[in-house]
């Protein structure tokens, strides 16, 4: 059973898919934290609904990003988690942060990356005409929205859609995706890294 982290600011509805997952018998992850950077986040709730220890670091109370990080690192460690997931965690992580934690941070973003990456992603999808988006799950890297994939999941662009239905369908996406990403990464599936970058059917 390995350990899990997860870091959120808002409400927190990736955060309860894994959850969910992990309180089947067979899930190879056990949450230890949830811990937000926005002390009224909902996804508190959730963690502690479940039984699950939190914690808030207000970013607001840190004079430099670095600070921040360091201060989240340092919980982090006495968590002693065996991956971290960013669950809807709205902040930039530093280099140091990640090179300290090489290979086991992962991330969600809602598109087929290398497509559309940043902000406005749904936007984006729209204005380039494309059929298909969908959601990736990826090891986090110093580069924005860059690094290894473990998985992804396609949602269509459907004729009338909007940003909102369209991040809509794909947040549903998100919820099958994650948690199967996150097994696939404990128990060693493959990633772009070894050429195995799959999309994973939900």
């Amino acid at each position: 059973m390995k350990r899990v982290a997860v870091l959120i600011s808002g409400s927190g509805s990736n955060l309860q898919a894994l959850i969910d997952a992990a309180q089947a018998e067979d899930y190879p992850a056990e949450i230890v934290l949830v811990l937000s950077n926005r002390p009224g986040a909902y996804g508190l709730e959730r963690a502690r609904a479940a039984g699950i220890e939190t914690d808030v670091l207000d970013h607001k109370s840190f004079a430099t990003r670095e600070d921040f990080d360091a201060a989240l690192d340092a919980r982090l460690r006495e968590a002693a988690p065996d991956a971290i997931c960013l669950a809807g965690f709205m902040r930039v992580l530093t280099a140091g942060f990640v090179e300290g934690w090489r290979g086991r941070i992962l991330n969600i973003h809602p598109s087929l990356l290398p497509a559309f990456r940043g902000l406005h992603v749904h936007r984006q999808a729209l204005e380039a005409g494309v059929k298909l988006s969908g959601c990736t799950v990826h090891v986090v890297t110093p580069e924005l929205d860059d690094g290894p994939i473990i998985g992804q999941a396609a949602v269509p662009v459907l004729p009338g859609d909007d940003e909102d239905s369209l991040a809509a369908r794909t947040l549903k996406a998100e919820h099958r995706l994650y948690p199967a990403a996150l097994r696939r990464f404990l128990e060693g599936g493959g990633s772009e890294a070894d050429g195995e970058a799959r999309l994973i059917s939900v």
